[in-house]
């Protein structure tokens, strides 16, 4: 079992099929610590054992800000830093003193950036994203400051997450006009369940020919199957595992569950069957089977098993059939959308 490598988008840069996401390292809910230093290390040998080059963090993962991008930093001490693609993000406060500790001013990514490479141990991110869409900031400002730090270096390519199509569509018309460099990677919530709302942004995608790295792939742990539904009439009652985190996220049904998604998981919980493969596995590789744009998988694993099982999702094989029937449980037979 080993990943095999993409293009990204239209860029020059291979990277494995998944991408391993890196916002629990660190991170603090409530007094449990969900992944350190330790936990953090074993999780990206494991990675890197089984193919995985391509990691993805962000300037404000962990507790404090920036624990995350440390954890990360001190692993590639250790290892040759060219081997890895490393993707890191600016948007989000960072510093809730400074007046100018978010967004994406000329000021604030400028300050971030050199945080974000002195954490990471590094001169250069092959890949930063702007975390969100800033309305307080002219996007041209944003543009011209990202497109300087791809002229001096210190980044290879520039990504944009979760935004409106349109929101897209203007911020790589401002950069044709101007000339600055444009986003090759996007990252938005995308899992089976959930198409209808990102498609317009997915067509854009597809258009433009840039890649997209989904997070939440697997809408927080619903499509592995492990939540049970608790009534039929009601689809925001649920049995979870004791530690799964929709025992503890308050988010986690306002995020991810819903009618459309149970009708969805029994699709997968079928094909899974018949692949001999965990719904897991079949949610990632219909993701990454995606037929309109690269996509590649943004993976969150908390185990070395959980890993290894989510990157079994490489070898599976799914027919077109098999893909179609999890694209179609999402309608009604008259072709609505089943609702919440």
């Amino acid at each position: 079992m080993s990943l095999d490598y993409r293009q990204l988008g239209s860029t020059g840069t291979r990277v494995s099929e998944l991408c391993f996401g890196t916002w629990r390292f660190g991170r603090r809910t409530g007094d449990v610590l969900e992944t350190d230093e330790s936990q953090a290390h074993d999780l990206l040998d494991t990675f890197a054992e089984l193919g995985g080059n391509f990691i993805d963090t962000a300037n404000v993962y962990g507790d404090p800000n920036g624990t995350s991008e440390e954890y990360i930093g001190n692993w590639l001490a250790e290892r040759d830093r060219e081997d890895y693609v490393v993707a890191s993000k600016v948007y989000f406060g960072f510093d809730d003193e400074n007046p100018n500790g978010r967004g994406l001013s000329r000021t604030h990514i400028r300050n971030q950036i050199e945080g974000t490479l002195d954490r990471l141990d590094t001169d250069y991110l092959d890949l930063y994203y702007i975390h969100r869409w800033d309305e307080n900031t002219p996007i041209e400002e944003t543009l011209q400051t990202l497109n300087r730090l791809v002229e001096d270096g210190k980044v290879n390519y520039l990504g944009a997450s979760t935004m409106a199509a349109w929101q897209l569509t203007k911020a790589l018309w401002k950069s044709d006009v101007h000339d600055y460099a444009r986003f090759d990677v996007t990252q938005p919530l995308f899992h089976p369940g959930y198409y209808e709302d990102v498609k317009e942004y997915l067509d854009v995608c597809g258009d433009q020919d840039i890649a997209v790295c989904p997070y939440s792939p697997l809408a927080g742990g619903f499509m592995t199957g492990k939540y049970e539904r608790a009534d039929p009439d009601d689809p925001t009652k649920y049995v979870a595992p004791d530690g799964a985190r929709g025992a503890f996220d308050e988010r986690f049904e306002r995020f991810y569950v819903s009618e459309r998604g149970w009708h969805v998981l029994d699709e997968i919980r079928a094909v899974s069957d018949e692949v001999d493969a965990s719904p897991a596995q079949v949610s990632l590789r219909w993701l990454m089977d995606y037929p309109e744009a690269t996509v590649v998988p943004i993976i969150g694993a908390r185990t070395e098993e959980q890993m290894r099982e989510n990157v079994g999702a490489a070898d599976v094989d799914l027919s077109d059939d098999q893909w179609e029937r999890i694209m179609n449980a999402r309608y009604e037979e008259d072709d609505t959308v089943w609702g919440h």
